[in-house]
């Protein structure tokens, strides 16, 4: 499990009621709302709208809304992913979840179609059109992300990028949105020719992350180096280099999909092949 994935313990349901000991995730715009201290509210606290029953974190129960008005006095409000390492990974990915689905009611109160309010439909996450019959769901954006690697052992080199919105003197791995009637593979191949110019093969999938910031689902590949000079993208890619395993930059934090593709690659380049796990074979 990452820190934006559902976690084992939650339990999802639609239909509890609030109470006392309920602890609710509250967002004000895209920020979420914590007390002075620190900590997820409990019980009606703040004043809500678009309240959201999502379910049981351990057996406590757990709510989203939107915030009614000015946060009041006590409470603060930053944005959801400043919060990693202040919430638990367990907190941080209900907050995900919460985050979406109240930005779903937030942006979904009419049809599309004709312009009629929306209704909750009751027996899954949409809402349907009482007049049209339109049934809309959360959004999930699919993105490709792709680490390319060329070399072999500790003479492996990773094809890194940084855009103009990356933390000062931060890389990563490649990615971008799945058009449509795309494949996954598709948009790989194409966003990679696209940033950077290169052409890749090997393409072989490693993992998925949930990312919702605001409602990606991130999927991971590996690849392999095929032909091409480097050519950024302009506007997209401000830099994108060749790095060897032993000599990375700044790269992203341990709970994003882009680091760990990158540390299971300088896994497999320092001790050997990787399985499914992660987990090199003389490790397990």
């Amino acid at each position: 499990m990452s820190a934006t994935d559902l976690p084992d313990s939650f339990v999802s349901a639609r239909t509890l009621t609030p109470a006392a000991d309920a602890v609710w995730f509250v967002f004000d715009g895209h920020r979420i709302v914590l007390t002075d201290d620190r900590t997820l509210p409990t019980g009606p606290a703040l004043p809500m709208v678009d309240v959201v029953p999502l379910g049981t974190l351990d057996g406590t129960p757990v709510f989203a809304a939107g915030l009614d008005g000015d946060v009041p006095a006590g409470f603060a409000s930053n944005p959801l992913r400043a919060n990693f390492g202040t919430l638990s990974d367990a907190q941080m990915g209900v907050a995900g979840y919460a985050a979406q689905l109240v930005d779903f009611i937030r942006t979904h109160r009419y049809c599309g179609r004709c312009a009629t309010p929306l209704l909750e439909s009751g027996h899954e996450r949409s809402r349907t059109c009482p007049k049209c019959g339109l049934t809309v769901y959360p959004r999930v954006a699919p993105v490709a992300m792709v680490l390319i690697r060329r070399g072999e052992g500790a003479a492996t080199e990773l094809l890194l990028a940084r855009g103009p919105q990356f933390a000062p003197g931060m890389y990563s791995a490649l990615a971008g949105f799945v058009e449509p009637s795309e494949t996954l593979e598709q948009a790989a191949h194409r966003e990679v020719r696209e940033e950077v110019g290169v052409t890749i093969t090997g393409l072989t999938y490693a993992l998925s992350q949930p990312w919702p910031f605001p409602h990606s689902l991130m999927m991971g590949f590996d690849a392999l180096y095929a032909g091409g000079k480097i050519v950024p993208q302009p506007g997209e890619i401000e830099d994108a280099r060749w790095f060897p395993v032993t000599e990375l930059p700044l790269v992203p934090p341990p709970f994003s999909i882009a680091r760990q593709l990158i540390d299971l690659a300088v896994e497999r380049a320092l001790n050997g092949a990787v399985d499914g796990s992660g987990t090199p074979p003389d490790m397990a």
